[in-house]
């Protein structure tokens, strides 16, 4: 996994775990309940499941070599 991979990747798994606590009565981020609430929440976590999921993550082993040869042929950023 590349840098931004895991990062995208951890962002995703923090406001997942921040949308079920949320969900079962809990408020882990330090504020009001009416700012952090399921809605706030929820677009919070479908953010960061956009952000990290429809990205070039080539976390397999044909992604990985799709990017070696994306790599190789200068066709990435």
């Amino acid at each position: 996994m590349d840098k931004k991979t895991f990062i995208r990747t951890a962002v995703l798994v923090v406001a997942l775990i921040n949308q079920v606590l949320v969900t079962t009565g809990l408020n882990p981020i330090p504020g009001s309940e009416e700012v952090w609430g399921e809605v706030i929440s929820s677009a919070i976590t479908i953010g960061a499941a956009v952000w990290a999921w429809f990205k070039n993550n080539y976390v397999t082993a044909t992604g990985k070599k799709q990017k070696e040869v994306l790599d190789r042929n200068g066709l990435t950023k």
